[in-house]
């Protein structure tokens, strides 16, 4: 199983190493990228600053792969990755980074919109945002 959890925010080093690394496979024509980023909400008059988010990890592997395995099924793709934070991330940083290649940009839009639905549906993965004055909520998905 592909590596899916990271430490903290998604760095944009780290964004732009992934597509680099796809530089030399040609059979490539398109790619699409996902990104997710901490919103600032404004939840009964306090802002959120940041999310920490914890997964319950083997069961979100598993129902990783599964979903990369059905992508994979469902579209003619090159290359799919997913990417998702744990630990606190803060306000305006990446916590989300799904990356797509086929040879056509039709199967990549396509399978990244499934993808993001599909994580956010079913792989437990838990936010809990947290507030200017320290307080903190679990985050709803929408």
């Amino acid at each position: 199983m592909k590596k899916t959890f990271l430490e903290g925010a998604i760095s944009s080093n780290f964004i732009a190493e992934s597509i680099a690394k796809h530089q030399g496979k040609h059979s490539i024509g398109a790619h699409n990228i996902f990104l997710g980023q901490v919103r600032a909400d404004e939840i009964d008059g306090q802002k959120v600053v940041a999310i920490d988010y914890t997964a319950y990890e083997e069961m979100a592997n598993e129902k990783l792969h599964e979903i990369r395995e059905a992508a994979f099924e469902r579209y003619d793709l090159t290359c799919l990755h997913i990417y998702h934070s744990l630990g606190k991330v803060a306000v305006g940083e990446i916590c989300f980074f799904v990356f797509v290649s086929s040879k056509r940009r039709k199967q990549v839009y396509e399978a990244t919109e499934y993808l993001v639905n599909q994580v956010k549906e079913q792989v437990p993965i838990f936010g809990k945002e947290i507030f200017e004055n320290e307080d903190f909520q679990w985050k709803v998905n929408s």
